[in-house]
């Protein structure tokens, strides 16, 4: 799972429980509606994939590619009605997208693949980050994730598996999952203390996205599906809280966006630096031809 999926929606620790955060626990019904609903997503994605559909997002509307590649990154929630209540829980999904002027699909995937150094490029939420396990096409890691505004003094320690399909040498596409999240009550005081899964105050219960990269027109597009599932919103705060969670919803999945961009523009840059390449990232997205760009033909969508 990409690190965006986490950040983006981390910071809901800080506006879903107000005041209480009384404890909760995930119910079979709420886990039944969440695992129904990543099944809808999962066929999404194959459709994409079918001849005639267009694999990106920003492909489906015209102006919304403009945007993107002029710059923008654009956020959107997916479905009519965001978070959707399910029993007992909240499902929260969005849909972001950014372009990377001048870099290309090996520079995005290794900073997406670098899990060791996601403490280093995603700070200060990412508390730690390790490598569990990788190969070509899967990877396992674990991350610990904190927001510093919460009141709740509460952290998320988690275990993530990655699955990385190559549609063909410029398409990308990954599913992700967390396989194991636990909170970390009372984060960084000598009474903290690890919860069992799917206990506590059900802040997030479950992670899943969908990650899309396509290098095309002498950069690289990224998109990110992120869903996740908490617990409900109090009846008692509801009419203050739902209009929060969306609003740092879309904030957080763009400032992921937007930090991954940085980092890949860094690496590129490294990377170019080392080959005796003088351009950067940036030199190239104003004007500068990247070396790579030359075979980039405006594929169709």
């Amino acid at each position: 799972m990409t690190a965006i999926t986490r950040l983006s929606l981390i910071p809901l620790i800080t506006v879903l429980f107000p005041a209480t955060g009384k404890a909760a626990s995930l119910e079979p019904t709420t886990l039944k509606a969440w695992e129904e609903y990543i099944e809808s997503a999962n066929i999404r994605m194959e459709q994409r994939l079918s001849p005639g559909n267009v694999f990106l997002w920003v492909d489906e509307e015209p102006a919304r590619l403009a945007r993107v590649q002029a710059g923008e990154i654009v956020v959107s929630p997916v479905g009519p009605q965001n978070p959707k209540k399910v029993p007992s829980g909240l499902i929260h999904d969005w849909t972001g997208a950014a372009f990377i002027a001048g870099a290309t699909l090996k520079d995005v995937l290794q900073v997406v693949r670098n899990y060791g150094q996601y403490k280093d490029l995603y700070q200060p939420t990412v508390v730690d980050s390790r490598v569990i396990d990788t190969d070509e096409t899967k990877d396992r890691f674990s991350m610990l994730l904190i927001h510093k505004s919460t009141f709740l003094k509460t952290a998320l320690d988690g275990d993530y598996e990655s699955l990385y399909v190559h549609v063909y040498d410029q398409r990308v596409y990954s599913i992700s999952r967390a396989t194991r999240i636990q909170e970390v009550e009372e984060y960084g005081s000598p009474a903290q203390r690890l919860l069992q899964q799917d206990e506590g105050k059900g802040i997030i219960w479950r992670l899943f996205s969908i990650t899309r990269f396509a290098e095309r027109e002498g950069g690289v597009y990224l998109e990110l599906e992120a869903i996740g599932l908490s617990r409900g919103i109090p009846a008692s705060v509801r009419f203050l809280a739902e209009p929060v969670v969306r609003r740092v919803s879309r904030s957080s999945l763009s400032t992921s966006l937007r930090q991954t961009e940085n980092a890949v523009r860094l690496h590129a840059e490294v990377d170019n630096n080392k080959n005796g390449n003088v351009k950067s990232v940036d030199t190239i997205a104003h004007g500068g031809a990247a070396p790579e760009a030359s075979h980039l033909g405006r594929s169709s969508r």
